[in-house]
């Protein structure tokens, strides 16, 4: 079974590698631009049969390394 998780700074935490980025981009002519925020994604693949137990171990895998519940958010979806 394959999951994705999607890790993102929340959104009161500052963000200086989008910013970055963001600068970069209307350096480059994309005036329209709003913001840019950067995060982490990651593509787990887990042998599993039950979704719900697959989903709880990925969910374990967030909270003890993959994710800094500090500043970060993330979020789980079955691919």
């Amino acid at each position: 079974m394959k999951f994705s998780v999607t890790v993102t700074l929340k959104t009161d935490v500052l963000d200086p590698q989008g910013k970055v980025v963001e600068n970069t981009l209307v350096d480059m002519g994309m005036k329209n631009l709003k913001n840019v925020r950067q995060g982490k994604y990651f593509q787990i693949d887990i042998d599993e049969s039950d979704q719900s137990t697959a989903e709880k171990k990925i969910d374990e895998m967030c909270y003890k390394l993959l994710v800094n519940l500090i500043i970060e958010d993330y979020k789980i979806n079955k691919i």
